[in-house]
């Protein structure tokens, strides 16, 4: 019975975690249905250094993990070089079509925070020396 129980507790906990969506079309619903923020992340998860750093010290971070899942929507627009990571053709393009719209730079690591009807309200990169606390308290500070 034990296992069972730790089963499902730590689902229930991950299911309290920051969800990272496939679609884009289903994070800007869910943002209109919930009045969420976007949080849409422009990355290299293979390639790019502080793309990988960025990920590991903030986004799987406890802190705004928990945070993220009642204040945020989220989405990974990634762009990997390996083949081995290759993404799926309409996910491709979908993160294409996102890059020709909210990152003709080309900047990577890139957040751009989206209103519920997708319009700019701050972009930002990522400073080596943040936590998670501040990055939360730069990605507020876009939000009205």
């Amino acid at each position: 019975m034990k296992p069972l129980f730790y089963l499902v507790f730590y689902l229930f906990l991950g299911g309290l975690n920051a969800q990272w969506h496939e679609s884009f079309e289903e994070v800007v619903q869910i943002a209109s249905e919930e009045d969420k923020p976007i949080i849409l992340v422009f990355s290299g998860s293979d390639w790019c250094a502080p793309c990988i750093k960025l990920k590991r010290k903030i986004w799987e971070s406890e802190e705004f993990k928990t945070y993220a899942v009642s204040h945020y929507v989220l989405y990974n627009a990634d762009f990997p070089r390996k083949k081995k990571n290759r993404l799926p053709m309409n996910q491709m393009n979908q993160n294409k079509s996102l890059a020709e719209k909210y990152n003709i730079q080309g900047h990577f690591p890139l957040v751009v925070i989206l209103d519920q009807q997708e319009s700019v309200l701050g972009k930002v990169g990522f400073d080596t020396k943040a936590t998670p606390k501040t990055y939360i308290s730069m990605l507020n500070s876009f939000i009205k």
